[in-house]
């Protein structure tokens, strides 16, 4: 609710009446200032840089610099299932708004034949469910066209995999999306309710639609993520809501 400007000036008045100052305060919404802080705090951009604001779960994480960019490297755990592999960012809280981070993904050194550098964001995690969105790195350029409309990717685990979308919806949580392998590529989401778009390189368009995230509009925290057999990096995490 906005108070007119007289009325402010005369709540700040000392020389206003009592009765006048009492008036013109119960107009004023208990929790008015805490509403404005609260939302003040949530439209602050929240960054994540260092392997110490994050908290691995099946992953390993370190400090690096990777083709030029100070970087968080995230590991795969050897023989980790699909899902369990991400880093959380430590105070995240997310339900709407956009991600924005510079990702590069590659098959790990020991990885097996079905490795693609799996590597994106997961977001509004709770316990072990969480939606996610990543890239598949060396399905951009491979030289067959049903991979290369497997190049991005939408999920919520535990129960929509990739697998189970792809069966139950064929293409429509998958799309194409130039892409190479280990390169630094700019990745952005926005996310609104049920909603979300993936933006890719700065494009102005998306490459990706979701109208109907599986797990509702919900919150969580947010995390990077890698997938089985990847070495992923990250760079210039960037949250606001």
């Amino acid at each position: 609710m906005e108070i007119p400007e007289r009325s402010l000036s005369r709540v700040l008045d000392r020389k206003e009446s009592p009765r006048v100052h009492n008036s013109v305060l119960k107009r004023l919404p208990f929790n008015l200032m805490m509403k404005h802080l609260l939302a003040m705090f949530l439209m602050a951009p929240l960054y994540a840089q260092t392997a110490e604001q994050l908290e691995a779960r099946g992953t390993s994480v370190a400090n690096v610099t990777y083709l030029g960019k100070s970087a968080v490297r995230l590991d795969a755990l050897p023989n980790a299932a699909d899902g369990v592999s991400y880093a959380i960012v430590k105070g995240s809280r997310f339900r709407n708004g956009t991600i924005e981070v510079e990702l590069a993904g590659k098959p790990a050194a020991n990885a097996g034949p079905g490795a693609r550098g799996f590597v994106g964001m997961a977001f509004r995690l709770q316990g072990n469910r969480y939606e996610y969105i990543y890239l598949r790195p060396t399905n951009g350029r491979a030289d067959d066209q049903v991979r290369r409309n497997h190049s991005t990717q939408y999920g919520a685990q535990p129960a929509f995999d990739f697998d189970r979308l792809r069966k139950e919806s064929p293409e429509k949580y998958e799309s194409y999306v130039d892409l190479e392998p280990g390169v630094w590529t700019k990745y952005r989401i926005v996310i609104d309710g049920t909603k979300a778009r993936l933006f890719v390189h700065g494009a102005a368009q998306p490459c990706l639609i979701v109208n109907d995230m599986k797990l509702g509009d919900s919150e969580g925290a947010v995390a990077l993520w890698v997938g089985p057999g990847t070495e992923g990096y990250f760079a210039n995490l960037k949250i606001t809501q």
